[in-house]
């Protein structure tokens, strides 16, 4: 296998790291923030089940992303993954919990720009369209777990150590689940403009399991990722975990489990089939944000107690953060491949 692809290669192995780095937060920073779960136990947990939501249901969203700008050249895709991941670790270092997804169709679209392509205006709606969606969604289903579980927990006659050993139980399970959903949705962000030009052979795995060319990439991937969660996610646990609202154990476990549920909702390609075969309406496939999932979740349990818990200056700074995000991406990705193209003369794009 030519070594020169595992050097252009490498921008997605930093992006997969920044991605870990900064997403992990949003499925383990409530849990770690109320020392309900250890920072180690959480990063275990979130890797080995970010492997497999990225093996084994990653390629449904990266499917939307490729048809948003195909980038062919290998040294474009490069530049594409390096710049989104420049952009991420920018944030990170500030502590912000900001959008891979952003990151990455931001940078796709300095690539089509740089190459004269036309951007897909239809597939780049749906994708826009789901930064405001997956917020709100998450926001609304959190306030209605919110209310069940309170109404719940009132008519419980559970002692409080129990339902405490009940909560931790909960909080594993729900972001072991979370984990799932961040791979299977978030790796196209990671590997999706690697997918067309993957050299890789498919991978036996015993007598009855093969993982195809595409799986293979998105395990590497996946690996990336969990690096990431162990060596440099735990200052963005802390703005999510507790500088946004304080939570208890139980409201953390309500704002994990609807960012998970909503990552999952727009990855699973038979969840889809199964709507669109018995007419239901569905939700597009498309990688997602999961600090938006978070964040929406979190906000939307504290309107649903008041809103007076809500640090809202902070949140108008994570705000700020996700309009910046695809805005660097694009600018620092088209002033790359120029450098890239003229510099170093590569061809960062094919006629």
């Amino acid at each position: 296998m030519d070594l020169s692809y595992f050097i252009f290669l490498s921008s997605g192995l930093f992006l997969g790291w920044s991605l870990g780095a900064n997403d992990a937060a949003n499925i383990f920073g409530t849990a770690v923030g109320t020392k309900m779960v250890k920072f180690r136990t959480a990063a275990i947990i979130s890797s080995i089940f970010i492997i497999l939501g990225a093996v084994i249901t990653g390629s449904g969203a990266s499917q939307t992303l490729s048809s948003l700008g195909a980038v062919n050249a290998l040294p474009g895709a490069f530049m594409v993954a390096l710049a989104a991941a420049i952009t991420i670790y920018w944030m990170v270092q500030l502590g912000l919990p900001v959008s891979t997804s952003q990151a990455i169709v931001g940078a796709i679209i300095g690539w089509n720009i740089y190459s004269n392509r036309p951007t897909e205006l239809g597939v780049l709606s749906q994708i826009v369209g789901t930064w405001v969606i997956c917020p709100v969604l998450s926001g609304i289903i959190a306030i209605l777990l919110y209310y069940l579980i309170r109404y719940r927990l009132k008519k419980s006659k559970i002692h409080i150590l129990r339902r405490d050993t009940y909560t931790r139980i909960g909080l594993v399970l729900v972001g072991a689940f979370g984990a799932y959903a961040l791979g299977a949705n978030n790796i196209a962000n990671v590997m999706g403009v690697f997918v067309d030009s993957s050299p890789f052979q498919p991978l036996r795995l015993g007598s009855s399991f093969t993982l195809n060319s595409t799986q293979v990439l998105f395990l590497i991937g996946g690996i990336a990722i969990s690096v990431g969660v162990f060596t440099y996610s735990h200052k963005v646990m802390s703005t999510v975990g507790n500088n946004l609202m304080s939570m208890s154990p139980v409201v953390a476990w309500i704002a994990v489990f609807s960012q998970a549920l909503v990552l999952f909702l727009f990855a699973s390609q038979g969840l889809k089939n199964f709507l669109t075969i018995h007419g239901l309406p569905s939700l597009p496939l498309v990688p997602v944000s999961s600090s938006q999932a978070i964040i929406g979740a979190v906000i939307g349990i504290g309107l649903a107690k008041g809103g007076h818990e809500v640090h809202w200056g902070l949140l108008g700074h994570i705000a700020l953060g996700w309009v910046a995000t695809p805005i660097i991406a694009t600018l620092l990705c088209f002033v790359s491949l120029f450098f890239l193209e003229n510099v170093f003369n590569l061809t960062v794009y094919l006629p």
